[in-house]
């Protein structure tokens, strides 16, 4: 492995471990996870505990930024040294060091009872990856799980969270924390013409601008669906009397996949709409472009998952009007779709379009009708990160970025508000 490192990059990783928790805070594209990565690799190369635990919102992202980290992830540091295992903890990386074997383990922190899956284990280390995107009691409780450490250490990444966000007063600022700063400007393989790209498409909004050029801790005032509460608006279970489950879907091949499954209940009388599942799929994101025909295999073995899962048969199967290729292809293996209600033709007072659709779907949050329901396999990981970027320009027009989760909740809730609410 060939990896070229700024100086700030070098400081990071040959700094003592001498506090209790490193923080490497700034902006997306900054070379900070870089960073942690050979960080902890080294970590893990002297400390003389054997187990060591990853955490992620959920398991499969813990295992895609650390473990495997885009090619810089601790499976392709320690190479044939390391070998993915499952034990009666879970599933970990085994890695042959100098000072012996460590297992690493890689599990989800962003659910109210995700403390269980580490209930019992005794740690000599955590990794917190977008540590802004866990439960606070998981994060309390993995602290608790390194008491007997003999050499303690904790280590957290996040971008820049909303100035009161909990995780500073009730992490930063209790531990002995040393706290990092970056920027794109940190990153040694940006080049200049990329730096120039990035900064262009941010300078529309100056919520994104300081946070994710700047790095700044900004408060969201131009992100759309701001009312979002991570505590109030996700749910364990599903609650109340099921009436309807629908399918809403939006597709792209550079751009995401998206598609949920939604089901609408009635509880302590009001109708509710619960996002149970979620099937998602960035080639940008992952440098893996599928071809339409691929997603449509994929998002028909999804619908079959959530009718098992759910055990309801679903009603209607919306997709994006725009995405011809998609409907075309869903309907080659046997999955017919109708065009969704994308608030083309919608006028409501002086709100039109798209703005029509956001109303509602803003309303909803706000009367506590739209909820995001828990499970394992096809969870809400990337519709809560595109819920805190998801803007307006400095014109007031919502940016065409961080919203491919969110047109498709947006077509969900069409359907769910004209026939449950209004």
């Amino acid at each position: 492995m060939s990896v070229t490192f700024s100086e700030k990059q070098l400081k990071t990783i040959r700094a003592p471990f001498d506090v209790t928790l490193d923080v490497n805070e700034g902006t997306p594209r900054s070379g900070k996870t870089t960073a942690g990565h050979f960080r902890y690799a080294y970590y893990l190369s002297v400390t003389p505990d054997e187990n060591h635990l990853i955490a992620a919102y959920n398991q499969e992202q813990a295992y895609r930024l650390f473990i495997d980290g885009d090619g810089t992830g601790l499976k392709h540091i320690f190479g044939d040294l390391c070998k993915t295992k499952h034990d009666e903890l879970g599933d970990h990386l085994e890695v042959h060091t100098p000072s012996g074997i460590k297992k690493v383990y890689y599990k989800g922190g962003g659910k109210v009872d995700s403390v269980k899956v580490i209930t019992g284990m005794s740690l000599g280390s955590v990794v917190f990856c977008e540590i802004n995107l866990l439960h606070m009691d998981m994060i309390q409780e993995c602290f608790r799980r390194t008491f007997a450490a003999r050499m303690r250490y904790h280590l957290a990444d996040l971008n820049p969270p909303a100035p009161n966000h909990p995780v500073i007063e009730k992490v930063f600022d209790v531990q002995k924390t040393r706290w990092q700063h970056w920027t794109i400007q940190d990153n040694p393989i940006i080049s200049e013409e990329r730096k120039k790209d990035i900064y262009e498409t941010l300078k529309k909004n100056p919520y994104l601008l300081q946070r994710d050029w700047e790095g700044k801790r900004v408060m969201p005032e131009g992100v759309i669906y701001g009312m979002f509460d991570m505590d109030k608006h996700i749910k364990q279970t599903l609650l109340g009397e099921p009436y309807e489950m629908y399918f809403t879907a939006d597709g792209g091949q550079s751009d995401a996949t998206s598609c949920s499954c939604n089901i609408v209940t009635r509880y302590e009388g009001k109708f509710r709409l619960n996002r149970v599942a979620h099937y998602y799929h960035s080639g940008k994101e992952t440098g893996q472009v599928k071809a339409m025909s691929v997603y449509a295999k994929e998002i028909k073995e999804f619908v079959q998952w959530c009718v098992e899962k759910f055990q309801m048969r679903y009603s209607e199967f919306f997709v994006d009007p725009a995405c011809k290729s998609l409907r075309e292809e869903l309907r080659l293996v046997g999955v017919a779709t109708r065009g969704a209600n994308n608030n083309a033709k919608d006028v409501k007072g002086t709100a039109k379009g798209i703005e029509v659709g956001i109303e509602r779907a803003q309303n909803s949050l706000t009367n506590e009708q739209f909820f995001l329901v828990e499970n394992d396999q096809f969870g809400h990981y990337h519709f809560i990160k595109e819920v805190g970027m998801y803007c307006r320009d400095d014109k007031g027009k919502p940016i065409d970025d961080f919203n491919h989760a969110l047109d498709e909740f947006r077509y969900s809730n069409n359907y769910f508000y004209k026939r449950y609410v209004i």
